[in-house]
């Protein structure tokens, strides 16, 4: 394990508005790269990868063309290109805002890194990556559509992203920012917050947690929970924290570990 490495993701409902296509918070993106970098100036021992979701931006496309569920005529392949147009949109305006307050980032786009069999990853060359880290940029990833030789194409979620490179990398945590402050057992009413979910409620909470309240093609937040469990099975030290940001709950903070939200940990 990479007691220095973080995985952070920032969700699509945080970083845009999912109601509205095509529609970035430039502002709040900016302002979590400050915290980045604050935190990062704090204890410059901190290492990230960080990833983002396609909100409203990659999902619309993704929604009316199915893509995610395979690529096979000349009508999907349309969808394809707009799915992938605009997930590197999106990611655009992030690596714009991220450069303008200093921060040297760098983009690793899916699409031209990774191949899946249904759905599974089996290529990835991760030495990149790695390069970039231990060379004081950050990198990042974000959902993306990818080649796939039995599907034609799909779509990988970050979370998904994270899967594979989490097993490559063996981060100490993985935080997932979104615009909802963690899991509840009452979604959409919200008002029974889950604060941690470990081996002695996860299969009760399966049953309970749904999905999302806008559209995401790649399952909402019980299948982010599921994901991110397989995980914690895996690796019983790392854990995963499911938040949000606000003026009580400062980015830099919980990436200095203070436990905000939904702690998921075996």
């Amino acid at each position: 394990m990479n007691n220095h490495l973080i995985l952070l993701k920032f969700g699509g409902s945080l970083i845009t508005d999912k109601s509205k296509p095509k529609t970035a918070n430039r502002e709040l993106i900016s302002h979590l790269g400050k915290e980045i970098l604050f935190a990062k100036r704090q204890n410059p021992e901190i290492q990230l990868i960080l990833g983002h979701g396609s909100g409203s931006f990659g999902h619309i496309p993704a929604r009316k063309y199915g893509t995610r569920q395979g690529v096979f005529t000349s009508e999907d392949w349309v969808g394809f290109w707009e799915v992938w147009k605009e997930t590197h949109a999106l990611d655009q305006i992030v690596l714009d805002e991220f450069q303008k307050i200093g921060m040297r980032i760098m983009s690793f786009p899916p699409s031209a890194m990774v191949v899946t069999l249904n759905h599974k990853v089996i290529k990835w060359d991760t030495r990149p990556i790695q390069t970039a880290i231990k060379n004081g940029i950050i990198p990042m990833v974000f959902g993306d559509v990818v080649f796939d030789p039995e599907l034609g194409g799909t779509i990988l979620s970050t979370e998904e992203l994270f899967m594979h490179l989490a097993k490559e990398f063996r981060p100490s945590r993985i935080i997932l920012v979104g615009k909802e402050k963690g899991i509840y057992k009452d979604f959409p009413k919200k008002e029974d917050l889950i604060p941690l979910i470990n081996r002695s409620n996860v299969l009760e909470l399966e049953t309970s947690v749904h999905g999302a309240s806008t559209v995401d093609v790649t399952g909402g937040m019980l299948s982010k929970m599921k994901l991110m469990w397989k995980l914690c099975e895996n690796d019983r030290k790392l854990s995963v924290d499911f938040c949000s940001v606000d003026e009580l709950n400062p980015l830099h903070e919980i990436i200095f570990g203070l436990h905000s939200g939904t702690r998921m940990q075996y």
